[in-house]
């Protein structure tokens, strides 16, 4: 699972969504273009898009208030349990913190985007903290982040911030054991079991990936990794080991599971688009190349509405608060990489890009169009 200032350069959808200061705000509404009747013309939704991008600092801040006191709330009330001997309790009280957990992650997620905040320093400031539940060095993750948005469905620009995907010709190519690796690492126990484990667990603490870019990288991952430590002692020495261990490994494991279900079917779906970097367009890519996850009620709220993500890839300055605001304004665009929870569980078996006929598919359906 898989460069200037390491603070990360903004991913380049960005600099087609210009900001506008506090006074200039009616008169940059004015101007604001026209919604494209066409969604198949993604460049144009840049501008348009540019007017829901101004987060709202109280807003936000309730936001990561009922996010993380429920969160805490249920930590404590799972570790408490497990001490006085209800570790089915514990066990129940898991999943919700899990959601809660997951939805932390998102609001860290709109930090790295500059989203969640007006300011930058109180964006990253409060990602860092969020990082060290989350197990995330946020400035080395928020500069992978940035990768993954200016290279998604880019076919020469694979490998950073992505769920590595190979096409047909490439994994034919492969040796006997390199295709074998390949579907180990497709299969879903190691996708989305194993894998996130060793992501958040193990890979996040180097900087992989950039670990040749100078200090900064290992300062993210170290500084984190420290804090982690420095966080986990207390609450070892609080409560002791076993009660630490038993809701936060178990909280923590489902929360990234899910996480990366997410990003998967975020990206991983039928509809999915993705080209050479001769004809690669970031916004053809940012709208047609991820989907448009519509989640029950319940789950877009746990979820940030993170399934809104083909808007997001066309301005990630937008809080996500604020996307089923744009949904409702052009209701074109909620048409677009429709997938519904029923849709995304059959995305589990695609796993190559097919490059004669445009598409993913799966180990099965590359097998049958070869015989």
């Amino acid at each position: 699972m898989s460069h200037a200032d390491f603070a990360g350069p903004a991913p380049r959808e960005a600099l087609f969504t210009p900001a506008h200061s506090a006074p200039e705000k009616q008169r940059a509404a004015a101007r604001t273009p026209a919604a494209p009747r066409d969604p198949a013309a993604p460049r144009s939704w840049a501008g348009v898009l540019a007017r829901y991008r101004d987060p709202n600092s109280a807003r936000s801040t309730l936001e990561l208030a009922i996010t993380a006191l429920p969160l805490a709330a249920l930590w404590a009330g799972a570790a408490l349990a497990f001490s006085f001997g209800y570790w089915w309790l514990s066990a129940l009280l898991v999943v919700p913190a899990a959601a809660f957990l997951v939805r932390l992650f998102c609001i860290q997620h709109d930090c790295g985007h500059g989203s969640f905040f007006p300011h930058r320093k109180a964006n990253d400031w409060l990602g860092r903290a969020l990082g060290v539940l989350t197990l995330t060095p946020y400035d080395l993750w928020r500069q992978t982040h940035a990768i993954h948005h200016n290279t998604c469905g880019n076919l020469d620009r694979r490998g950073i911030g992505d769920v590595d995907t190979l096409t047909v010709r490439e994994y034919l190519a492969r040796p006997a054991i390199g295709r074998l690796k390949y579907r180990i690492y497709r299969h879903p126990l190691v996708m989305f079991g194993l894998g996130p484990a060793y992501l958040f667990f193990v890979q996040q603490r180097l900087p992989v990936g950039l670990m040749g870019e100078g200090v900064r990288p290992w300062l993210s991952a170290m500084g984190t990794n420290a804090a982690i430590a420095l966080f986990a002692g207390s609450m070892i020495w609080l409560l002791g080991w076993k009660p630490f261990v038993a809701v936060h490994g178990p909280v923590m494991l489902l929360a990234a599971s899910i996480g990366v279900w997410l990003f998967y079917v975020q990206h991983q779906f039928e509809g999915t688009t993705w080209s050479n970097d001769d004809t690669w367009r970031m916004h053809d890519a940012a709208l047609h190349g991820s989907s448009h996850y519509q989640l029950p009620g319940v789950l877009a709220w746990f979820t940030a509405n993170i399934g809104v993500h083909h808007v997001h890839h066309l301005c990630n300055r937008v809080p996500f608060y604020r996307l089923p605001e744009v949904l409702r304004d052009h209701p074109e665009l909620a048409k677009v990489g429709r997938l519904t929870l029923g849709d995304s569980l059959r995305c589990v078996s695609l796993a190559l890009w097919d490059e004669d006929r445009k598409r993913l598919v799966s180990f099965r359906e590359m097998a049958r169009s070869r015989a």
